[in-house]
């Protein structure tokens, strides 16, 4: 599990190169995003885009990166498949993280407002 990151200001994006955050790797995800997060600008956005699956083993660790950037840093998400929306949905954490459609709109919205 090795995602790829780019920062762009105060903003560095995360995207997750894998198709499933499961029991298998959520161990390995959950520590290379507290070593991407503790270095990172205060903004954090995690693409998911590639992301065709969650279990709640990669829900927890998804909540635990969330949880770990606080309150210095804030995570936010983008690009939820809809297999990976409906369990954000399922379980409420869809009220607790800022869900974009896309990492697009999140620079987009930052290159407007430069």
């Amino acid at each position: 599990m090795d995602p790829s990151f780019e920062d762009i200001g105060d903003l560095r994006i995360i995207k997750v190169q894998e198709d499933r955050i499961d029991a298998a790797v959520a161990i390995q995800f959950k520590d290379r995003m507290r070593e991407l997060t503790d270095t990172a600008p205060p903004n954090l956005l995690l693409d998911l885009s590639r992301v065709a699956f969650l279990d709640s083993s990669g829900l927890g660790a998804v909540v635990a990166a969330f949880k770990q950037a606080a309150p210095d840093r804030r995570l936010e998400l983008a690009g939820l498949t809809p297999t990976v929306e409906k369990v954000f949905k399922l379980t409420r954490m869809d009220s607790v993280f800022t869900i974009h459609a896309c990492a697009g709109d999140v620079t987009g919205l930052l290159a407007n407002a430069s």
